[in-house]
């Protein structure tokens, strides 16, 4: 993952509970729709398949990664399917402690300011402000005051309406989840209504970045 790139383009895309026969044209329903970074859960039945299913159909187009990752059994799966960054809901110090020795970008889940302190100093790439939907944007602008160099992901809640508010507020990219990646649209192959669901959001994203 190139973190620098990701910067540029700060949405990481979460998909849950997707089967195999969804990947392909998932892959290029999100790809036409600029999205480039996703991760695939860890509890999503036959997630490392999934994610080396995604890493080969993607290609070069799109950065996959595995998130909910809470044992080192389940990063040890992910990164030999082609997993290239690792999200977790919570702080797992030694898979943050792996990741961060060998380079491999991380972005352990917290909430509070202690908990996310804690969760930088471990040596996250980002921390995942989780669920970022109880506190809204303004916690944002108010944990970058002390902590004015910690990297924060918004996870939870975030919306093609409030996006531009939380990245305004301090966070450094956001997470999309259920909002735009729903069940029900995977199951029965609605690839069309998720491609515009992430377009309204990686659009929206350009026109900020024109103005």
């Amino acid at each position: 993952m190139d973190i620098d790139q990701f910067k540029r383009l700060p949405i990481l895309g979460i998909v849950r509970g997707v089967e195999a026969d969804a990947i392909e044209p998932l892959v290029e329903t999100v790809v036409s729709a600029r999205l480039q970074t996703i991760e695939i859960t860890m509890n999503t039945p036959g997630a490392p398949d999934l994610i080396r299913r995604m890493v080969d159909a993607a290609g070069d187009r799109l950065t996959v990664g595995a998130g909910t990752v809470l044992t080192m059994e389940s990063l040890h799966a992910a990164l030999d399917a082609g997993a290239t960054f690792i999200v977790m809901p919570t702080l797992v110090p030694d898979i943050v402690e792996y990741c961060a020795q060998r380079q491999i970008p991380v972005f352990p889940g917290a909430l509070t300011p202690q908990e996310i302190y804690t969760a930088w100093c471990a040596g996250a790439t980002m921390v995942k402000v989780f669920p970022a939907r109880l506190f809204g944007p303004a916690y944002f602008k108010e944990i970058k005051g002390p902590f004015n160099d910690v990297e924060l992901l918004a996870c939870g809640g975030v919306t093609a309406e409030n996006i531009g508010t939380y990245l305004s507020n301090g966070a450094s990219a956001v997470a999309i989840g259920e909002s735009v990646f729903r069940k029900e649209w995977l199951t029965s192959h609605q690839f069309t209504r998720i491609g515009e669901a992430v377009e309204s959001l990686t659009l929206g994203l350009a026109h900020m970045a024109d103005r």
